[in-house]
């Protein structure tokens, strides 16, 4: 069966919008619950026997680690997501960061479930303590669990010493994703860059993280994770030299 590829979400443009709907306020404070999962009930016997079906938060941890999410799916998802916050904010920025501040609460889940199933399958687990064989298990573990490959390349700045970045020449939440001319700064890998400053900090190296469009002829939607080391982590990496 052939499949087809997936049609581009476009993000709203900012000019389509009224000033009104810009500013509109919207209510936050409604609360959503997941439905219960509903009863199978059988005949045995002359007695009836009730079955649940199983939940998903009962599934095994490991068992799952191979499951693929359609990439359509995924695709239509995060643009309702960036156009869901783009209606309730007031710029580029405050986009970013929103999406910065979703990627991060990823991050910290992956990042557990990460540790978990290290824990729960290697007789001696270990934590890295050095800043680049931490950043290698980014580039590889961490964008093949959310992503399902690894990022491209790691770069040292040649400025800055406590400048490294990840290099992703196709990202995986930009494919379906047009954005309009009047927005061409916005960087819809915001989300990505929180979820790499999540797994920093819950590693112990605190870093600010941002994202930035750095695209070419051959790779259009390249970009690059810029990653900015706190002064401590500097200071601790001399320790072990």
């Amino acid at each position: 069966m052939s499949t087809h590829p997936p049609s581009r979400f476009s993000v709203l443009s900012s000019s389509s919008l009224s000033s009104a709907e810009l500013l509109s306020p919207t209510n936050t404070s409604a609360r959503f619950s997941l439905p219960s999962a509903p009863s199978i009930t059988t005949a045995t016997t002359g007695n009836q026997k009730t079955l649940s079906r199983p939940n998903i938060y009962d599934r095994p941890l490991n068992k799952t680690r191979t499951a693929e999410v359609s990439a359509p799916a995924f695709a239509f998802l995060f643009s309702e997501v960036v156009q869901y916050m783009q209606k309730r904010v007031s710029g580029i920025n405050d986009l970013e960061r929103r999406l910065n501040t979703l990627g991060y609460r990823i991050g910290t889940r992956v990042l557990e479930l990460m540790v978990w199933r290290a824990e729960s399958t290697s007789k001696a687990p270990k934590r890295e303590i050095r800043f680049l064989p931490a950043l290698m298990t980014i580039h590889t573990n961490v964008w093949k669990a959310v992503f399902g490959k690894p990022a491209d390349a790691i770069e040292k700045s040649v400025q800055n010493d406590d400048e490294y970045m990840i290099i992703d020449n196709d990202p995986v939440i930009t494919r379906s994703i047009s954005v309009p001319r009047d927005m061409s700064q916005l960087s819809c890998s915001s989300f990505t860059a929180g979820i790499v400053e999540a797994v920093l900090d819950g590693l112990g190296f605190p870093a600010r993280v941002t994202a930035h469009n750095t695209p070419t002829n051959d790779f259009p939607l390249r970009n690059t994770i810029l990653i900015k080391l706190e002064k401590s982590v500097l200071e601790r990496e001399e320790l072990f030299k």
